[in-house]
């Protein structure tokens, strides 16, 4: 690991640093909290865009905000945001979906159904329309005492870094490859050993021979310093991939000023604009700084795209299936969820759809 990162994950909660006007007539306390440090992009967006919207927001309203910003494990580990939203400890979270596959599972199509879009513009999109069309996505938050805010993030198209050359799925047979959640189906059928992992144990795992190489995208990679560790990088097309949302405490949110409500849900939809923004402009970046030669860069073809993709099982319909069986609409938002790429126009690998 980093000594930036170590440096992050070993800070205290931050406090906003933002003055509170001198004109509220009540002031609310929020904690907000994210298990990553701030040097990822989902976090910094959080301190940068969420909090001055909001605050903006509630200008003239009487209501001000006094904000605890608890980022890098200072609440809660990665993964252990909903676990704060729902005992009270935070009142508005940047849950990670990505790591709670079995909680959220509706949350975790995406990651269900690999090679889709480069473009998390796209993904973010059809992650709306499934908000907005079909009510199981919004009503499974609410088992954990959770409401949707709106917006969230998307990370971009994922890829292989690996400390040995991959030029097809033949190269991976024997090797320990981490990756994020539900992400580690993406490596079934290719002979290599998936292992669940995530961004702030990546490096020193990796140099310590743990992994072999990890699935990331490049917008983190490059932050953490990855390629001083795995310098290979294969450009596989796996796919941006929806991987967080802004959410409150039901309970809490229900007891609050409808203005105060409403700035809520503006701060999270300006925060979505800005971090896909942003985000955009770092990929060529981050790419350059992952793969700065040709030596260390590698393009799937697409022959060789398609063929991954169709040696993996039908890790999609076994994840509608389950998540039927669970009483959820796991097939309706999987039809729901191509569909909307396709109508967009979407580079698929393989249609996913159960219909």
């Amino acid at each position: 690991m980093t000594l930036t990162i170590r440096r992050l994950l070993a800070g205290t909660a931050l406090a906003a640093g933002l003055a509170l006007p001198a004109y509220a007539d009540e002031t609310i306390d929020i904690t907000l909290v994210n298990g990553h440090p701030p040097i990822f992009l989902w976090v910094k967006h959080l301190h940068d865009t969420f909090i001055p919207t909001v605050n903006a927001a509630l200008e003239g309203s009487g209501y001000a905000i006094n904000w605890t910003e608890a980022y890098g494990g200072t609440l809660a580990a990665v993964g252990g945001e909903l676990d704060a939203i729902e005992d009270g400890l935070a009142e508005v979270a940047a849950v990670p979906t990505v790591f709670l596959p079995n909680k959220l599972p509706l949350q975790n199509v995406t990651y269900n159904t690999p090679f889709g879009p480069a473009d998390p513009t796209m993904v973010m999109s059809a992650m709306e329309t499934l908000n907005q069309t079909i009510p199981g996505m919004l009503d499974s938050w609410h088992a954990y005492d959770a409401e949707y805010l709106g917006g969230g993030f998307a990370l971009d198209n994922y890829l292989l870094m690996t400390t040995f050359p991959v030029h097809s799925i033949d190269d991976l047979a024997g090797h320990r490859i981490a990756a994020p959640g539900p992400a580690v189906n993406w490596l079934e059928g290719t002979g290599a050993v998936g292992v669940a992992g995530n961004l702030t144990t990546y490096y020193n795992d990796i140099q310590t021979g743990v992994f072999d190489g990890v699935i990331v995208f490049a917008t983190a990679a490059a932050p953490a310093r990855l390629q001083e560790v795995a310098p290979y990088v294969t450009v596989t097309d796996f796919g941006a991939q929806y991987a967080g949302a802004l959410v409150a405490n039901q309970t809490w949110l229900a007891d609050q000023p409808e203005v105060v409500q409403n700035a809520l849900r503006a701060g999270a939809a300006a925060y979505t604009q800005a971090y896909l923004a942003e985000q955009a402009q770092r990929v060529a970046a981050a790419m350059a700084v992952i793969a700065p030669d040709a030596d260390h860069l590698y393009t799937l073809p697409t022959a060789e795209r398609t063929r991954w993709a169709a040696a993996l099982p039908d890790i999609a319909g076994t994840w509608a299936a389950a998540a039927d069986a669970a009483g959820l609409p796991g097939t309706d938002v999987l039809n729901a969820y191509v569909a909307a790429l396709q109508a967009q126009g979407a580079d698929l690998g393989r249609d996913w759809s159960q219909r």
